[in-house]
């Protein structure tokens, strides 16, 4: 029987291979960016060209160029709606050509998975200095495993239509003390996002990896505790959820022994 396997890399970063498919998730390979530093966990080390990439939004802590450029080989992208013309105009003509374009509800197959966009509460600008923007999505897996990845997300109603599920990637915490709870999920919300997908396991990710620069000792327990306090909070509310907190490129593989 096929395995499905997840290593985290930091922050939304994933490789995830499933049915001799590789996706990778909104892929921060560097050691900075912009105002952040990665302060937790070697740097990245993909094991080879992903079959596919997912870009959830068009923030630079998930869509981020520099990374982009460095991934090997050719993958395709897939994006959200609308998000096409701003990966030409970072990444070229070539790379806008591997673009699909997802809405919530569409889906692509890419070898013997297949992958539904499906919504997410998040603001999906650039950033408060740019008009770029598509509406920001998570993603559904199927193939072994049915895997949501969920991108950044506040609490939404649909996410009871997501499961049942194998697998939750829920982004808890992010990256620094001012984040706010606005499209975003602290500990307590990841629990109950995780009670409404109704997963068997889940993996928290977007937390303990960037941080400000110069802020290394303000309110440090937002970057190193959101995993742990995710755990706890789930073990009270959904305690048939087995949780994995993952160190920096640790992998929880999925099988009939799982």
């Amino acid at each position: 029987m096929s395995t499905t396997a997840v290593t985290w890399w930091g922050h939304s970063t994933v490789w995830l291979a499933d049915s001799g498919v590789t996706l990778l998730t909104d892929p921060v390979l560097t050691g900075r960016l912009a105002h952040l530093k990665r302060r937790a966990g070697p740097p990245p080390r993909l094991p080879g060209a992903p079959d596919a990439i997912l870009l959830s939004h068009l923030h630079a802590d998930h869509f981020h160029v520099a990374s982009l450029r460095a991934v090997p080989g050719k993958p395709l992208l897939i994006v959200p709606r609308g998000a096409a013309a701003f990966t030409a105009r970072a990444l070229g003509a070539e790379a806008a050509g591997r673009c699909v374009e997802l809405a919530p509800g569409d889906e692509v197959t890419v070898g013997a998975v297949r992958v539904r966009a499906v919504p997410a509460r998040h603001d999906g600008g650039r950033g408060p200095w740019s008009r770029q923007r598509a509406a920001a999505i998570g993603f559904v897996v199927e193939g072994a495993s049915r895997t949501w990845y969920a991108g950044d997300t506040g609490l939404f109603e649909q996410m009871h239509e997501l499961g049942p599920l194998d697998l939750a990637l829920i982004p808890v915490g992010g990256w620094g003390p001012s984040l706010g709870s606005h499209g975003h999920l602290d500990a307590a919300d990841a629990a109950e996002a995780l009670r409404r997908v109704k997963a068997s396991w889940a993996v928290p990710v977007h937390y303990g990896t960037l941080w400000p620069i110069g802020l290394d000792r303000v309110r440090r327990h937002l970057f190193d505790e959101p995993g742990e306090r995710f755990a706890e909070h789930a073990a009270r509310r959904v305690p048939d959820t087995r949780v994995r907190v993952l160190t920096h490129g640790e992998t929880l593989s999925l099988g009939p022994a799982a």
